[in-house]
């Protein structure tokens, strides 16, 4: 044992003087490393760009704490979240937020609609803040690059990424600290979704929003962590949403006119109640009729018809299919969709 341990010391302290520098290493740590400028396009051009946008938020309720994250829309502090995210401060707690620079500041709350899952706060602070870019969500394609950005678990400013793994998913949407649970119509993504995540930023390889991260999926037995299903808020459906919370309080919704369940053989949604004069109804769409289509989407489930029509804006034409249970011969309707608040 003694020989095998001089041994093994010697052929170290050889090996790390080998160049004939007794102090260790055989060169110097170069402590001036070159900052240079990632190419366009790259995940660190990404992070360069959206992380100043994109805040850690920390509430405080009556009844219990929760954090997530939120993206800066304004210079002078309007902040797109989840309505999830701040819900407990609705009944007179607090929110903080902190910022890319590790400075903090507190917010109030601006506006929420709990069936988008989309709410404003507003920061308290004097300095300019740096919006983020706005993109779209109407070309996204499966397999195009993406990155999430926010604070997963706590730890801000976080990174990941991945790709479109699907677009129109109809997700559930909803907190550990909120009894909230809403459709929303997602953008499927890859790229790691944490608990904290929600309401940052999923933006394109060029920095631009195109979703606000919402949902993820777990295998459930109290496994939360990510497992490659995350979902986020269309930015096109999320921007309209959040401009009428801070124009005027609220925000308006597309609406059917009907209620529905899952179809019992599951393709369609079953309508089981139709407003009277509502947009369905004008349409000529009759109670008790499967809805199989909206435009060129298959609807597999009530929910599936849900996010379709909360994909549009009041005042939309959508195009209709249904059929009737004893026939299944399917017609299709134009409706002009109406205004819900």
């Amino acid at each position: 044992m003694l020989v095998s341990g001089g041994l093994g010391g010697w052929v170290g302290a050889s090996v790390a003087g080998g160049s004939g520098n007794s102090g260790g290493l055989s060169s110097a740590i170069n402590l001036s490393q070159p900052e240079g400028e990632a190419p366009d396009g790259t995940v660190e051009a990404v992070a360069d760009k959206v992380l100043p946008s994109v805040v850690s938020i920390d509430v405080q309720g009556r009844t219990g704490r929760g954090e997530g994250s939120g993206v800066i829309l304004t210079q002078d502090g309007m902040i797109i979240t989840n309505n999830h995210v701040i819900d407990l401060a609705n009944s007179g707690g607090r929110i903080q937020v902190r910022f890319d620079d590790g400075t903090k500041a507190s917010a109030r709350v601006v506006g929420t609609d709990p069936a988008t899952d989309i709410a404003v706060i507003k920061a308290d602070t004097s300095k300019a803040l740096t919006p983020i870019a706005l993109g779209t969500s109407s070309n996204l394609d499966e397999g195009q690059a993406v990155a999430a950005i926010g604070s997963p678990l706590g730890l801000s400013g976080t990174v990941t990424t991945g790709i479109v793994s699907a677009m129109n998913r109809p997700v559930r949407a909803g907190g550990a600290q909120s009894d909230q649970s809403t459709v929303i119509d997602a953008i499927q993504t890859d790229a790691a979704v944490n608990p904290g995540n929600s309401g940052g930023a999923l933006v394109n390889m060029e920095g631009e929003l195109i979703g606000i991260n919402s949902a993820i999926a777990s295998l459930g037995s109290g496994s939360s962590g990510s497992i490659g299903l995350g979902f986020a808020i269309p930015v096109d459906q999320a921007r309209r949403i959040a401009d009428q919370l801070i124009k005027q309080g609220h925000a308006t919704r597309a609406m059917l006119g009907v209620q529905v369940l899952d179809s019992p053989d599951g393709n369609g949604a079953l309508v089981r109640g139709v407003e009277s004069g509502g947009p369905a109804d004008g349409a000529g769409i009759p109670d008790g009729v499967v809805i199989t289509r909206v435009g060129d989407r298959v609807i597999e489930s009530g929910d599936a018809l849900v996010a379709a029509i909360r994909s549009h804006a009041p005042g939309d034409t959508a195009t209709v299919t249904y059929a009737a249970p004893e026939d299944g011969k399917p017609t299709t309707v134009d409706v002009v969709l109406g205004e819900a608040r």
